[in-house]
């Protein structure tokens, strides 16, 4: 499996650091999973959910390491989601990088995800 991404907001990475693990956002528990994103999905989201937000950052996690936890679920479009069914132990997360907005307000990925 690939990895896998979830936008969050810094302060709310910086609570889940001190705890150990990410147990999500307001929308998530809402919603009972924590999102994620695909790489090929990832800027939708954050054009459709997090447009002009700033201080946000890009949390990449090895889906693998997840386990059976991690499901691929219909979502927008009938396209499949990754939803975490748990929380987020820091332990398989890989990176996590500012998402800063542009001159226009869109977020600027990280080449990986974007190839420029």
């Amino acid at each position: 499996m690939a990895l896998v991404y979830k936008i969050c907001p810094r302060d709310l990475w910086r609570n889940a650091e001190a705890l150990g693990r990410f147990t999500g956002a307001p929308v998530d528990h809402a919603d009972g999973f924590i999102h994620f994103s695909t790489a090929d999905q990832v800027v939708e989201t954050a054009a459709r959910h997090f447009a002009g937000q700033d201080d946000l950052l890009l949390v990449a996690v090895e889906g693998d390491d997840l386990g059976p936890a991690l499901r691929f679920e219909p979502s927008r479009g009938g396209a499949l989601f990754p939803h975490l069914y748990g929380d987020l132990p820091l332990s398989a997360v890989r990176s996590v990088t500012a998402l800063p907005l542009d001159p226009e307000g869109r977020h600027v990925f990280p080449a990986e995800i974007v190839p420029a």
